[in-house]
């Protein structure tokens, strides 16, 4: 039976149980960003950035496909067994990277990876909205959001440290195991909080056409910003270090924006802040696209991570908003198919010989500045 939204202190616990899950859910991407580049080189030879573009592009449509399955199985077969089935998928995911015997090990389970991403993340979010009330959307999108992105920066840190101090092998893969066990034991406590269905198998849902672009624009800007600002920033004369604040100081700003921006769109409606945070990231890109030294880079992180942290869960809660309840997992599942396909095609931007490095920056600055246009004409947000 479906938990209904209310104020309940059991409803409450649920809501701050699924978000500490969503944590975990973030830790395994983590644990992969920091062993991934090191397992590249200790074991295969050769720099992450090699093959940076065919990676990406592999997890990014495997989580947008799983993403499109996981919404329409949700309706039908309830919250609770997709998110359980997520864990499971990503059960063998740091023993593979941690001990792969090819790079071809590698791929298949970054895939498992987006697989399990995908069934994971995608239901946290559905039941935290599901056990809120519809004036606080926003809010619950903006706190599983804060959670996941924690999770990643913990788990990157977590391995990163454990990798410096006792080496590769085994103790970031035993972290890594570590963390997929926890999530999947507190997974096992969640009760089912959606209504089970039986909506037709990946049927477009009317109304999330206008929010699936904005985010797949968003993600073809973060797949372009993650693979481009490491060599632009270098060709510019930047440390190591001066690279690695510039790369981190995004996504953290990222992440602190979220549980602020989600509940202030239920406040002040959702239209504001879908256009601010339009304009912030293509402002933030413009930046980054001709910063010469550290700090006008550092000033166009902080206005990148603003824009995307505007954006990320008021585009969610905006997806709800249009569709009716019982379409809730189909239409974010059709919404995350497209936003977290952005990813693959920002990184194939950046393979065009004429598009590398400043210019895809620029292209993606007047799409989403175009967007912002679009926007502006719609009557209803």
């Amino acid at each position: 039976m479906r938990l209904m939204p209310n104020t309940s202190h059991r409803t409450r616990f649920v809501f701050w149980w699924l978000a500490l899950i969503n944590l975990f859910v973030g830790a395994m991407v983590g644990v992969e960003r920091t062993v991934l580049p090191l397992a590249a080189e200790a074991r295969f030879g050769s720099a992450f950035g090699a093959a940076a573009v065919g990676f990406v592009v592999a997890f990014s449509f495997a989580k947008a496909t799983f993403n499109l399955l996981a919404g329409v199985a949700a309706d039908r077969y309830g919250r609770r067994a997709v998110l359980l089935t997520g864990w499971a998928v990503m059960m063998p995911v740091p023993i593979m990277l941690a001990f792969a015997p090819s790079w071809s090990w590698v791929i298949a389970a970054n895939i498992l990876l987006g697989v399990g991403q995908a069934f994971t993340w995608s239901m946290t979010v559905n039941m935290m909205i599901d056990v809120s009330t519809p004036d606080r959307r926003g809010y619950a999108a903006g706190i599983n959001e804060f959670f996941g992105y924690g999770g990643v920066s913990l788990g990157a840190f977590g391995t990163g440290l454990l990798a410096a101090q006792l080496g590769l092998e085994p103790w970031p893969v035993l972290l890594g195991a570590a963390v997929a066990l926890v999530g999947l034991g507190l997974s096992l406590v969640v009760p089912e909080t959606g209504d089970v269905t039986r909506p037709p198998p990946l049927a477009w849902v009317r109304g999330t056409g206008f929010p699936s672009v904005l985010g797949a624009l968003t993600n073809m800007k973060d797949g372009a910003v993650w693979l481009a600002i490491p060599p632009l920033m270098a060709a510019r004369g930047l440390s190591v270090a001066e690279i690695g604040l510039v790369a981190g100081l995004y996504p953290l700003v990222w992440a602190a924006g979220q549980p602020i921006f989600g509940p202030a769109s239920d406040r002040h409606g959702r239209r504001p802040y879908l256009l601010g945070s339009l304009l912030l990231q293509a402002g933030g890109l413009a930046g980054l696209a001709v910063a010469p030294t550290l700090v006008p880079a550092l000033l166009a992180a902080v206005v990148l991570g603003l824009g995307t942290g505007m954006g990320y869960p008021v585009l969610i809660a905006w997806t709800v908003d249009r569709v009716a309840a019982d379409r809730q997992a189909s239409a974010l599942g059709l919404y995350r198919f497209f936003r977290d396909g952005g990813y693959g095609a920002g990184a194939l931007l950046l393979a065009v010989p004429f598009l590398a490095g400043p210019a895809t920056l620029w292209l993606l600055a007047g799409l989403l500045l175009l967007a912002g246009l679009a926007l502006l004409q719609r009557r209803a947000v």
